[in-house]
């Protein structure tokens, strides 16, 4: 390695550095703020000489996180199942057979992905007073599979087009497997990289939904972690302890995800945006 490619790395690396450090550094604050007890005024980079853990439980039953995870998680996990069976099974044909309908059906999921979410809310909401779904995570559910469908079927196309060679399909069709089979036996299985992708990116977002939320999931029964989060700040504005607790618990599901799945984040988001 030349000098040249030595300076350009370390360049690299410490704009890498830098980057991490400020993306890092609230979670920080965040951090030593939840640890610290009520009238704890030290400075918000000091972290706290004596942790207080208590802190965790009094937001956990104050703002009765346990109900709201639990509806958060049921909708994260059955909204993300549909959208990676729904999407990889829409995908795969999209991908495989380029008709000029298929062409089109893409190109609409494609078009239907620069439309805001929020354009939709009016009639959306008076449909789902109509059929009865208000209050239920059923709507929540379904709402968030519509909402990502489009980029799930987009990134799976891209994937299979240019990561999974045809001939391996073409070897088991002639080995008498049916279309069904090549697809869970041999497609399926090489689509690891992005469904890890589709995972990170569509679990954050339906963790994280508000907007849809506080319309339809306005019964205690039925709220999530922000709906939840938004009304114990409110409560809590001058308890930044608690209110930082409470933060913390709720987006550490998220970042334990990322971490289980960060190996195959990039790789599959880069390969299934090409030759989409």
């Amino acid at each position: 390695m030349d000098y040249t490619s030595k300076k350009k790395k370390y360049t690299l690396s410490i704009i890498a550095i830098i980057i991490s450090v400020f993306h890092i550094m609230p979670f920080y604050i965040l951090m030593t703020t939840a640890l610290k007890p009520k009238g704890d005024f030290s400075s918000k980079w000091q972290f706290p000489q004596e942790v207080y853990w208590a802190n965790f439980s009094e937001a956990w039953e104050r703002a009765n996180l346990g109900n709201a995870l639990w509806n958060t998680t049921i909708i994260t996990f059955f909204a993300a199942i549909l959208l990676i069976v729904i999407g990889s099974l829409a995908a795969y044909p999209l991908a495989r057979r380029q008709t000029k309908l298929n062409k089109f059906v893409f190109m609409f999921f494609v078009s239907i992905m620069v439309i805001p979410p929020l354009a939709a809310l009016v009639p959306l909401y008076q449909l789902v007073v109509n059929i009865g779904l208000m209050n239920t995570r059923t709507v929540a559910v379904l709402n968030n599979v519509a909402s990502f469908i489009p980029l799930t079927i987009f990134l799976y196309a891209g994937f299979i087009r240019s990561t999974i060679p045809k001939s391996l399909e073409e070897a088991a069709r002639i080995d008498g497997a049916s279309t069904m089979g090549i697809f869970f036996r041999i497609v399926f299985p090489l689509l690891k990289p992005v469904t890890a992708s589709i995972l990170i990116i569509s679990c954050v977002f339906i963790w994280n939904d508000y907007q849809f939320a506080i319309f339809f999931l306005q019964d205690e029964s039925v709220k999530t972690m922000t709906v939840a989060l938004s009304g114990f700040f409110g409560e809590n504005a001058n308890n930044l302890n608690l209110v930082a607790s409470a933060a913390f618990i709720a987006m550490l599901p998220m970042v334990v995800l990322f971490l289980f799945l960060q190996k195959y984040f990039i790789k599959g988001l880069a390969s299934g945006s090409v030759k989409g």
